[in-house]
């Protein structure tokens, strides 16, 4: 079911999971300071982290001690608000196939199968807010490399 996800989508969230765990108004966190631990391009990591910026889902300063961070208002956002920013709502409903005529009144083959899976995976993104995924990390459990 991992496909469930865009590479972009599962790359902004492991980011914004590394902001949570390591930024605050007084610490923010540049592009070049975070990209490796996300495993991902620089270029591809500050353009992915513009736009959850430009859509309020993460904060930003420019200048002198600026870069990317996360509020308090942030970790109120939920794991939807991202997928939705990266991929719109096309990509959340789309086939697992990649079908595009595929929906629910003309379904391809497994359709009905992966339906019930994908509306729970979708309410996990709904109801899961980004305060609540870093409070279930502990310390000694090492998170990153994602």
């Amino acid at each position: 079911m991992s496909s469930m996800l865009s590479k972009s989508s599962k790359y902004a969230i492991k980011a914004v999971i590394y902001l949570a765990l390591h930024s605050d108004k007084e610490r923010k966190i540049l592009v070049r300071d975070m990209y490796e631990a996300v495993r991902v391009s620089e270029s591809y990591l500050a353009k992915l982290l513009q736009d959850l910026s430009r859509h309020g889902i993460i904060s930003s300063t420019k200048g002198r001690n600026g870069g990317f961070y996360l509020s308090e208002e942030n970790t109120q956002r939920t794991l939807m608000d991202i997928v939705r920013v990266i991929d719109g709502d096309e990509g959340i409903n789309a086939c697992v196939l990649g079908i595009s005529s595929c929906d629910a009144e003309h379904p391809c083959v497994i359709h009905h199968l992966v339906a019930p899976s994908k509306l729970g995976f979708n309410h996990v993104l709904n109801t899961t807010t980004l305060g609540d995924l870093v409070a279930g990390i502990s310390d000694e459990h090492p998170v990153f490399p994602l």
